[in-house]
């Protein structure tokens, strides 16, 4: 199964091994338990705020602080019987029920 995972220790790492996960949060102003979980890969969902101030502060792009790893064992079960249904919100303009 592929699976995605954070990238950020090693953009860490690469830029600065001596840069502290609680001197990266200082430096782009974002709550410490946040880049933390990114840094150990706990997250489910990437901020994108998050994202774009590590892009910017890395000089890099969110590709390579997410990366896709392929044959891996997740620790989080993917249903993939679950077919996907489009939310109704998101009608195409013109459709009878819009405002």
């Amino acid at each position: 199964m592929s699976v995605i995972r954070s990238n950020l220790k090693a953009v860490m790492e690469n830029h600065d091994p001596k840069l502290s996960i609680r001197k990266l949060a200082k430096d782009i102003d974002y709550h410490f338990d946040s880049v933390r979980r990114m840094y150990k890969d706990e997250m489910v969902q990437y901020p994108r705020d998050l994202l774009l101030k590590l892009c910017l502060y890395f000089k890099v792009q969110p590709g390579q602080l997410i990366i896709m790893e392929e044959n891996v064992e997740s620790d989080w079960p993917i249903d993939e019987s679950i077919e996907h249904q489009e939310d109704g919100n998101d009608k195409e303009s013109g459709t009878s029920g819009n405002l």
